[in-house]
Order: C-alpha cells, then structure tokens, then sequence
C-alpha cells in the first residue's frame, strides 16, 4: 500500500504552486469534428496547465446527472440539500462532469481515462474536445485507465472496435483480474454489469494493454498513484517536472460530499471500508501538502486543492473552471 505521508506528495509538491498559466480555450464544436456521434453541447471546454515541460489539457466527455440516492452515509435529502447550496443539482440529481485529461510533452501523448462514450448521460463529446486540439484519437501515443468502470474506459471501445489503435493501455492488474472474473460479474448488482462486460472487451481489443502492478513510472515524469478502494486496482497519476505537480486522483474525490465528509460513498464503490481509509489518508495529507489535483468528476476542468477552512476540509477550486 502506498506511503501517502511522503510517496504520493514529497515529490515536488510544493504548499504553493504558482505560474500554471491555467486558460479557457473554448471553441465552436467543428462540424466534422462529430461526424457520426450526436454533440453534447454547443462549445468544446478546454483547459490548459503547463506543469515543467508538459502541457496538460483538460477535456470533457460530457455530463451525467447522479440520484441523490447514490451516496451511501448520508440520506437522499442531505445531499440534494448539499447540492443545492453548491448549485450542482439537477432535478434529477448532483451533475457530474466527466474529465479526462491529456499530457504532452512534444514526443508523446498520453490521455488519462476515455469517458463513457455515450454508455451514461450526455457523453460521447471526448472525439469533437480532442478534434479541436488538431487530434485524432490515432495520433494518441498511450491510454491510461484510471480504474474499469464504465464511465472511464467506455471510450476505448466505443462501437465494438479498439478506438486508439496506437497507443500503449495501461491498466492496473488488480482492476483487470477482478473485473474479468466471470464469477465476480455474476454476483455483482445490475449497475456494475456495464464494467463487467466491456472489461474483457478492452482486453481483448488492446493487445498492447500493460498491467500495472503497483507504482511506475510510465515515461519520465508521468508515474502511478497507488489509490486502492474505490476499486482493487483504483490509481491515480502524478505529473512533475520543472518543480510542479499535479495529481489526477479520478474518483478520490466526488462533488458535493468531498473533502468534507470522508464517511460518505459512491453507489459504484466495492469496498466502501478501503474507500474511506484511503480518502482518511489522502484528504488530509493533499490539504497538509497544497497538493494541486484533478478530479473526475468536479466541475470542468476539474482542477483544485483541498484546504483545511477552520477545521473542516473543502474543495478550492483552481483558478478557472467552466461549469455548465
């Protein structure tokens, strides 16, 4: 398990970390840059970070709206209570955005997560976000996948087919062996069914998939976060260079609940126990540390810090977000 006091942050994670050049790059949606997949919006939401040598680029698959119901530990009318006074509800529940996030570094592309490619809410836009960059999803050197819900490797094979034929996939081993284990789909709950089943798809369609056991490095500077709980093989990846950092923590944190209650769930959780212990650890040592860290599900581009406010943690966001 990972030393969270000084593995996952001792490495160039300063208190204060200025000069991120963080800039809004919105853009009418090409026409041809969907071509074939219905838009989900009317602008194309970039983000940019240069962190030392790389440029990090948050893009968005879309939105989906959450039951109020999903969030074990506390009641259906506290959290839309929550979500009301954060001006994320819906009347359908919490609005979650769904960010993925490139890195490149001029010689290699790397996307953190693919979305879910229209398998949840209003998605499908990750195609048009990249098409506005100038990219293909060919032109993607290496994937990684934060963890094997649907909602962050729906993309890969979006369509029955293996969607960026260039790139390396990596995948932590523990998410692939549990989420290819015919008799842990059997048992699982209707929800999980969609992982279940496209988690043998990826691994069929991607011969270059690498499992990933525990920390690496995948080039230099881009290296793995052991973030174990949400699901067995659940990582993060760190970004540095030039003495900055940023974290992609994926579904460390959620809206609404997160940092302030570490005893409130996800519906999607397997171990909800290690999910809490891990969030225990992680909350209050990224506040301790000013660590810089992009979210999954928060507000685009999905970017802030935890920060200790007279007593309590909460979500500070980062310089510029764009919510819809």
């Amino acid at each position: 398990m990972l030393d969270m006091s000084r593995r996952a942050f001792a490495r160039g994670l300063p208190l204060g970390i200025a000069g991120l050049g963080l800039m809004p790059l919105l853009r009418p949606v090409p026409a041809s840059a969907a071509a074939g997949e219905a838009p989900v919006a009317t602008v194309t939401p970039l983000a940019q970070i240069g962190i030392g040598r790389f440029t990090v680029t948050a893009l968005t698959d879309g939105y989906a709206d959450m039951p109020y119901t999903f969030f074990p530990g506390r009641t259906a009318a506290e959290v839309e209570q929550a979500a009301v006074a954060q001006f994320t509800a819906r009347p359908s529940g919490v609005r979650f955005l769904f960010n993925q996030y490139l890195i490149d570094d001029g010689e290699r592309r790397i996307l953190i997560d693919t979305g879910p490619a229209g398998s949840i809410g209003q998605t499908g836009a990750l195609p048009q976000a990249l098409a506005a960059l100038g990219l293909k999803r060919e032109e993607i050197d290496a994937v990684i996948v934060t963890h094997m819900h649907e909602d962050h490797m729906g993309g890969l094979i979006a369509g029955g087919k293996n969607n960026y034929p260039n790139a390396e996939l990596h995948i932590d081993r523990r998410d692939i062996v549990h989420w290819t284990d015919p008799a842990k789909r059997a048992g699982a709950p209707d929800y999980l069914q969609n992982s279940f089943r496209m988690a043998p798809d990826v691994v069929q369609l991607y011969p270059r998939l690498q499992a990933i056991d525990g920390e690496r490095e995948i080039v230099p500077g881009v290296s793995i976060v052991d973030l174990t709980g949400h699901t067995p093989g659940h990582i993060g990846v760190r970004v540095e260079d030039g003495g900055k950092s940023l974290i992609m923590v994926s579904d460390m944190v959620f809206p609404v609940v997160h940092p302030g209650a570490t005893d409130v769930g996800f519906l999607f959780e397997q171990d909800r126990a290690a999910a809490q212990a891990m969030r225990d650890r992680f909350f209050p040592q990224a506040a301790a540390e000013g660590a810089l860290i992009a979210a999954t599900h928060m507000p685009f581009p999905g970017l802030g810090r935890i920060v200790a406010d007279r007593g309590q943690l909460r979500w500070q966001v980062s310089d510029w977000a764009l919510q819809g």
